[in-house]
C-alpha cells in the first residue's frame, strides 16, 4: 500500500501507512532477535489493541507504551515497523494505521513552543488518528530527544523548556492512554540513560535490544548473502565468519553492509555479484 499523505499543518508526524503491506513482512521475517523477544513484543501489542479498552487502568494500568534499547545498528526502529506489519496481520480488523513521529521536529528555541507543539500532538493530532476506529501503531523514534531526563538535562540547553516539553510528553501519554485505547506506541532509544525516569516507568515493556550473538550474526549472514549467491551447503564456514564478526563487535546493520563492501572491493564483483565468495567476505572485515 501506498504511504498516506500528511495533513498540511501537522507537526513531528514524518509519515502515515497503512498496514498489512507485503513490502514491510520482511522487516519482521528478517530480523533475529533473541529468543523470545519478539513473541513478547507481538503479545503485547495485540493484548493493548485488543483488551485495554475493557481494563480498569487504577487496578492495572496500562499505556499500551513498548520501548525498545540498545546500540545503533541494532535493528530497533526496523523491528519496530516490522512488528506493527505482523500485529496488522494478526489482528484482522482491516487495515492497521502506521504513525511515525519526528521528536526532533519539536525542539525549538522559543521558550514553552517545544511544549505547546508536543501537548498538540497528544492531545489533538493523535486523537484525531484514533477516532479514525482503526487499530492505530505510534512510532516515537528516538524518544531520549523527545521526553528528555529532566534530572540529566545539560546546562546548555534551556532547562525551563525541557522540563515542559517532557511533562507535556507525559501527560500527553497519559491523555491517549485514558481516552484512545486503539493505540499503542513503540519507541525507540540508543540512550536510556538519556530518557526521562517518569517515561520509563510508563513502558509496559522494556526491552534490550543487543549486538547479535553468534546465531543471529549466522543468520543475518545466511539471509544477505542469499540475495547474490546459493548458500546452501555453506553453514560450517559461515560460522567461522560469523565468529570473526562477533569479535569485531559488528551490529546487525554493519553486518549486512559487510556484503555491500565486499562486493564493492573489486571492479569484477561488482559487474558479477553472483561471483562472490566467502573469502572476499573475510577480506573485506579484514580490511
Amino acid at each position: 500500500m501506498p504511504a498516506l499523505t500528511v495533513p498540511p499543518g501537522v507537526e513531528g508526524i514524518v509519515s502515515l501507512h497503512e498496514l498489512p503491506d507485503p513490502a514491510w513482512q520482511s522487516r519482521w521475517d528478517r530480523m533475529f532477535m533473541p529468543e523470545g523477544l519478539k513473541d513478547r513484543l507481538l503479545n503485547l501489542t495485540l493484548f493493548c489493541l485488543r483488551s485495554r479498552g475493557r481494563i480498569d487502568a487504577v487496578r492495572l494500568p496500562i499505556h499500551g507504551l513498548t520501548l525498545l534499547a540498545g546500540p545503533p545498528g541494532t535493528g530497533k526502529t526496523t523491528l519496530a515497523a516490522g512488528l506493527a506489519d505482523r500485529a496488522a496481520r494478526d489482528l484482522d480488523d482491516g487495515p492497521l494505521l502506521f504513525v511515525e513521529i519526528d521528536p526532533h521536529a519539536f525542539p525549538s528555541q522559543m521558550l514553552g513552543e517545544s511544549q505547546r507543539s508536543v501537548a498538540r500532538l497528544f492531545a489533538r493530532t493523535l486523537p484525531d488518528l484514533a477516532r479514525r476506529g482503526r487499530p492505530t501503531f505510534v512510532l516515537l523514534d528516538e524518544v531520549e530527544a523527545l521526553a528528555v531526563s529532566r534530572t540529566g538535562a545539560s546546562l546548555e540547553t534551556n532547562p525551563v523548556d525541557v522540563h515542559r516539553a517532557t511533562d507535556a510528553v507525559l501527560a500527553g501519554l497519559d491523555h491517549v492512554a485514558g481516552s484512545c485505547p486503539n493505540v499503542t506506541f513503540v519507541a525507540t532509544t540508543n540512550h536510556i540513560a538519556g530518557v526521562d525516569a517518569a517515561f520509563l516507568s510508563r513502558a509496559d515493556l522494556i526491552e534490550q535490544v543487543p549486538l547479535p550473538g553468534l546465531e543471529a550474526v549466522t543468520q543475518i549472514l545466511r539471509d544477505s548473502l542469499a540475495e547474490l549467491i546459493p548458500v546452501e551447503g555453506l553453514d560450517g564456514e559461515l560460522g567461522g565468519l560469523a565468529a570473526d564478526c562477533v569479535a569485531a563487535q559488528l551490529d546487525g546493520r554493519q553486518v549486512r553492509k559487510l556484503i555491500v563492501r565486499a562486493v564493492t572491493s573489486r571492479r569484477d564483483l561488482a559487474l558479477a555479484p553472483h561471483t562472490l565468495r566467502l573469502e572476499d567476505v573475510r577480506a573485506a572485515l579484514r580490511a
